[in-house]
């Protein structure tokens, strides 16, 4: 069994490969779709499913934030599906303000990934089997006995801890510098890639009911 798990960087993604003896390999790619052949699942770290007005917002991003006290703002607000055309933040906000809140700039900068995940399910359904959105600090808090992870992850403290919070369960990161990506980004694609071997084992929790799809049939749910 193969599973994987990707987060967004600047030059792409950072994917890391789970193989069926346990090794990981960790490498930047380009686009999502040439990572995805031959994973039994693949879990990213970016939004599936969006809602068509932003209130109410996703089921599983509002369980999220409970579940993360002291760390719910790295749950990002995922725009509505009429805004992620947008391509201008100041389009965007004012879209998203007259059908109900506006949107932020962090927010918006992730929308060409959003995008992109979303086309790609769209266009190959197949993938919808494997692809599974889930969210490094759900990951993390997991490891860490359900309690989320304070330290900030950008700084020595908090890249250690979850640095060694991977190895006590069989992540250990088999490297901490890749072109085009930051050292957090390798960790988090490494967290999701053990919620992508739970999710294969049959171990992952999903948050967001089971059934619940959006307009264009793709699933609303957060695993870790």
């Amino acid at each position: 069994m193969i599973v994987a798990g990707a987060d967004g960087c600047r030059t792409g993604w950072v994917v890391c490969r789970r193989a069926a003896d346990g090794a990981l390999d960790v490498v930047v790619v380009k686009t999502l779709a040439e990572a995805c052949e031959g994973l039994s699942f693949f879990a990213v770290d970016m939004p599936i499913g969006f809602v068509d007005r932003p209130r109410p917002p996703r089921a599983c991003e509002v369980a999220a934030r409970k579940l993360l006290p002291g760390k719910a703002s790295s749950v990002f607000p995922t725009p509505c599906r009429p805004v992620l055309a947008c391509t201008k933040h100041a389009e965007a906000n004012a879209l998203s303000k007259r059908l109900g809140i506006g949107i932020n700039q962090q927010t918006f900068h992730l929308f060409p990934k959003m995008r992109e995940v979303d086309g790609l399910l769209r266009s190959q359904p197949r993938l919808r089997r494997i692809l599974r959105e889930a969210h490094p600090e759900l990951a993390f808090a997991r490891m860490n006995g359900g309690k989320p992870v304070l330290s900030k992850k950008r700084r020595p403290d908090g890249y250690a801890e979850r640095r060694r919070l991977l190895e006590r369960h069989g992540f250990a990161c088999p490297v901490e510098r890749l072109p085009g990506a930051a050292r957090d980004d390798i960790l988090d694609a490494i967290a999701v890639c053990r919620t992508a071997l739970l999710i294969a084992q049959g171990a992952a929790s999903r948050l967001g009911p089971a059934r619940q799809r959006d307009s264009c049939g793709l699933p609303m749910n957060i695993w870790f």
